[in-house]
């Protein structure tokens, strides 16, 4: 009998499951199989975890490490896939999407937080185990181990080109964007390697979480008193929570007289309600009005001044959530399910229109990590037509001497200003008005008259607003 043969084997052991990791990865793949967004997944995840018994139950740090875990890693994919495509032996296409799920959640433990070594090697194998089985943990284990070898750095020395030879692809591999996104911000930017970095790196910082005190219904000092509760920057209404601050333990948002909005997007309601206008100020339309945070603002600003807001959504279970969010509002209002490029209103019948347009949402992917990888440059021409058609729609809504406020949460110039050239073209009877000045105390709103937010400048989402007064 050979010593190998005498030789004990050691019992089986099952995997023991990790509910954090166990958690994240269940994310993971709702984001990658159901194209769900994180933001909208990962919370009812956590609740559930919260009310479970025994040891499966979450704390808050726990609720912090799995949220750390998915949006972390989901930011980091594109420097990721990088990495583990170096340490693997076939194309990153050929390894199954759960085995890379748990090799990205590994990786970014090795590579982004300050998780020991060790302990992100074995927690992802146990992981592995678990949802994969014990041969492609062996898989995962080997290639951890690679990975472990070096730190960021090192890796990003290793696999992103250099800056001279390929900025574009230097960027897009080191911020972890795709190389079409990277080339279009730098566009709208205009240039400078300073600035896109700047603006790459806040794209991959975690926002805060920002509140709206909507008028005459809650009061900035009333939110303020919450713990670690600031300012905001520059709305008047707004308020950040800082520290992870949970908004759904806040009264006045449970009670809607308070909700989440970035303060790019308030900034944008109140330009509109500030923009000049000659005669009426009685009609209020909000045409793309879903989910309802900038209908909800302009329509507690509406009945402060004795005007009426209607709320157009063209779906309904987004017009369903509009009217939650104007619900109990103090002055009349009406949230209706239509298509804006049809309308059932009559031409020149609003005095202010607001139409933040469909867009590719390149302006929210701090908040929306997971969006940078699903967009293509193909979805701009499928999003041209409606943006157009909408702004014309706005245009005819409102009557002479009345402003438009067309918007997107996309910098992307052909979101933008191409968009208002070419339709202003077509319109001799509207002008461009100064946006700038309705954002008062704001630095870095560049030329005008349009304006542009940035996350790396202004601590807000990448909004755009050009304000637009029908003449003729």
């Amino acid at each position: 009998m050979s010593e190998q043969s005498r030789r004990p084997r050691k019992p089986y052991r099952r995997p023991k499951k990790d509910p954090v990791r166990f958690l994240a990865f269940e994310a993971l793949r709702a984001v990658d199989e159901r194209d769900a967004y994180a933001n909208l997944v990962l919370p009812p995840l956590l609740r559930k975890a919260r009310e479970k018994e025994g040891p499966e139950k979450f704390d808050g740090r726990d609720a912090a490490l799995a949220t750390e875990l998915v949006y972390g890693t989901l930011r980091r994919q594109g420097t990721y896939d990088a990495v583990i495509a170096a340490c693997v032996d076939r194309p990153l296409r050929e390894v199954d999407p759960p085995v890379l799920d748990v090799l990205s959640l590994g990786v970014h433990q090795l590579l982004g937080t300050r998780i020991p070594t060790h302990a992100a090697v074995s927690a992802s194998v146990e992981l592995a185990r678990v949802v994969l089985g014990d041969g492609r943990a062996k898989f995962v284990n080997a290639v951890l181990r690679k990975v472990a070898q070096d730190d960021l750095d090192g890796w990003l020395a290793k696999v992103a080109p250099p800056y001279d030879d390929d900025p574009e692809e230097h960027l897009a591999v080191v911020h972890s964007h795709p190389r079409w996104v990277v080339s279009a911000l730098w566009d709208s930017l205009g240039g400078g390697r300073a600035g896109i970095e700047e603006l790459l790196e806040a794209d991959n910082e975690r926002p805060e979480v920002t509140l709206v005190a909507r008028p005459g219904r809650a009061t900035t000092d009333e939110l303020l008193r919450e713990d670690a509760a600031l300012p905001g920057r520059w709305s008047p209404y707004a308020v950040r929570l800082t520290e992870g601050g949970e908004p759904g333990a806040v009264e006045a948002v449970k009670e809607g007289r308070a909700g989440v909005q970035d303060e790019g997007s308030q900034l944008v309601a109140l330009a509109l309600a500030d923009a000049p206008l000659e005669g009426r100020d009685e009609r209020w339309l909000d045409g793309c009005a879903g989910p309802g945070g900038k209908a909800a603002l302009l329509a507690a600003l509406a009945a402060e001044r004795g005007a009426v807001l209607l709320a157009a959504e063209k779906q309904p279970h987004r017009a369903g959530l509009v009217a939650k969010a104007l619900e109990g509002n103090r002055g009349p209002y009406q949230v209706i399910t239509a298509d804006g490029t049809r309308p059932p209103w009559r031409a020149g019948s609003f005095d202010r229109v607001l139409m933040d347009v469909p867009c590719t949402g390149l302006g929210a992917l701090r908040r929306r990590p997971e969006a940078r990888w699903r967009r293509r440059p193909e979805d701009l021409d499928g999003f041209a037509p409606l943006q157009r058609a909408l702004l014309h729609t706005a245009l005819n809504a409102v009557r002479v001497g009345g402003v438009v406020g067309y918007a997107t949460c996309s910098p992307h110039l052909a979101e933008t200003r191409a968009v208002v050239d070419d339709v202003l073209k077509q319109r001799p009877e509207a002008e461009l008005l100064d946006a700038r000045p309705l954002l008062p105390g704001m630095p870095d709103l560049g030329d005008g008259p349009d304006v542009q937010l940035w996350p790396h400048l202004h601590g807000t989402d990448a909004m755009y607003l050009a304000v637009i007064r029908r003449t003729g």
